[in-house]
């Protein structure tokens, strides 16, 4: 059977690319898939407090993944590429041909400026938005 390796890039690897590494695994595990998922940036910001927060109130502990350069995973034979921003999307490195590269634009709940209630509920519906979008793709792709 054939290893998959996929790799989730958003600029700070602090957010969007964590609460989808996160579900990736959930939902690979779940499904029974051979597959290893990691998450990177294009920057390493650290783990959102908000992300890993958000993420626990669904069941999905992220509280021990790393903050990654996506270098860290140049020539490690990744064959599935997600992009969970546009500015990964434009500032993602070269992989080779054989590699699916699948791009979605999630919005930023970290960019938000507003009172505690309204960023957790932008955290939660892009959480919610990446849920639905992580077990779709790998349905879609290894099913």
């Amino acid at each position: 059977m054939k290893n998959f390796k996929i790799i989730v890039i958003c600029t700070g690897n602090s957010c969007r690319s964590q609460m989808a590494e996160g579900y990736l695994k959930y939902f690979s595990n779940k499904m029974q898939l051979n597959i290893e998922v990691y998450s990177a940036g294009i920057e390493a910001h650290g783990i959102n407090p908000n992300a890993r927060d958000i993420m626990l109130e669904d069941g999905i502990n992220i509280s021990a993944h790393t903050s990654n350069l996506i270098e860290e995973f140049i020539g490690e034979n990744i064959t599935h590429v997600l992009t969970v921003c546009d500015h990964a999307n434009q500032n993602c490195p070269i992989f080779p041909e054989k590699t699916s590269i699948t791009h979605f634009n999630f919005s930023d709940p970290s960019k938000l400026k507003g009172s505690e209630k309204e960023i957790e509920n932008a955290f939660r519906k892009t959480r919610n938005e990446i849920k639905i979008y992580c077990e779709k793709y790998l349905i879609n792709n290894f099913s």
